[in-house]
């Protein structure tokens, strides 16, 4: 779930842009201290697209996220990772110009075995500066863009950005549908009933080129876009969470993600994406999720290394980052890199590790 959208965005909520810092809040306790005045999440919403492929107004955070398992002509894997961030500062209207509330936030990154850069940009809104139009469709925010000019937006869409260490552009094309995960696009984070409405498209395939520390690589792989939009996804006794997206061989899809607490067992759930499309919600009694060796990164230890088992589907797997000193080191700083996949299925994916 995009998951680093809640830690990264839970600064600028409480702090705002023209008001001095709130006093640090261990663990996600500030999620819901300003959401009863935004758009609830509830379950039965009738998804709409191309719609629901824009901005949310009325709803508190949202995000736009796009992962990349690539390798290059001879065989090295790469990495990469776009991600928009639209954070509401209150309830009301948006306002034109600079009076807007809402505050965007852009991170990118490229990862290879020996390697890993990552970038932020803000924006306030309002300016020009940073959006998310529909006709045609084009998030971004300053050159950074997601764009597309076909019909159906998530059928064709170029995808830029660049720093002083990185650049890369790609381009995704699927025929495939989108995904709604959870409950028909509802997905629940807790047992408290917090949730998001949550859709992807896992079937992306990218092609392009890649910029790292000079040198440019052509490039092509999966890719995987996540779309999320809510008002207080999670409870103050959750720390942190776990987050995979996962390409395997046979052409199925997994993702799923373990919601860590200060108190109690994680709240652990997920989607198995069959070849054709068709999903299945996980639960926790179906999922065996467990962290293997770590890695010291940052100062901290990582969980860098995992086992998954959904016995009913005959996977058992193994998860391995890519670069285990993947490490967003930025404003508000979270692991995130590709893995590969071993056992009974090979693969790739992405993992997302925050709270730690």
């Amino acid at each position: 779930m995009r998951i680093n959208a809640i830690a990264l965005l839970l600064a600028l909520l409480l702090a705002g842009c023209d008001q001095p810092p709130a006093p640090e809040q261990k663990g996600f306790a500030g999620m819901g201290n300003q959401a009863q005045a935004f758009t609830p999440v509830v379950p039965g919403r009738v998804f709409s697209f191309p719609a629901d492929h824009g901005a949310h107004d009325g709803f508190r955070i949202e995000w736009w996220y796009v992962t990349a398992n690539l390798k290059d002509q001879n065989g090295n894997d790469f990495g990469v990772q776009w991600t928009l961030f639209r954070s509401a500062l209150n309830a009301n209207p948006q306002q034109p110009g600079w009076a807007n509330q809402t505050v965007w936030l852009g991170h990118a990154a490229v990862t290879s075995a020996s390697v890993h850069h990552a970038a932020e940009r803000y924006a306030r809104g309002g300016v020009g500066q940073a959006g998310v139009q529909l006709t045609p469709f084009d998030a971004w925010i300053d050159d950074w863009r997601f764009v597309s000019q076909a019909s159906d937006p998530l059928s064709d869409l170029q995808l830029s950005a660049r720093d002083k260490n990185f650049s890369y552009q790609l381009r995704l094309t699927s025929s495939r549908p989108l995904v709604l995960q959870g409950d028909k696009g509802f997905s629940q984070k807790s047992e408290q009933g917090q949730a998001s409405y949550y859709y992807s498209q896992p079937f992306f395939q990218a092609n392009g080129t890649l910029q790292i520390d000079g040198q440019t690589y052509t490039v092509s792989g999966p890719a995987w876009l996540d779309r999320e939009w809510s008002s207080q996804p999670l409870t103050a006794n959750q720390t942190g969470w776990d987050w995979f997206s996962l390409h395997l061989d046979s052409g199925e899809h997994v993702m799923l993600y373990r919601m860590r607490q200060k108190d109690g067992a994680p709240y652990l759930t997920g989607t198995w994406i069959a070849a054709d499309g068709q999903t299945q919600t996980l639960h926790a009694g179906q999922i065996q999720l467990v962290p293997q060796d770590t890695a010291s990164v940052a100062g901290r230890s990582m969980p860098v290394r995992w086992s998954i088992a959904i016995p009913e589907k005959h996977l058992d797997i193994r998860i391995n980052a890519l670069n285990p000193q993947a490490w967003m080191n930025l404003r508000i700083p979270y692991w995130e890199g590709p893995v590969r996949i071993s056992g009974s299925q090979g693969g790739q994916g992405y993992l997302e590790m925050t709270g730690y």
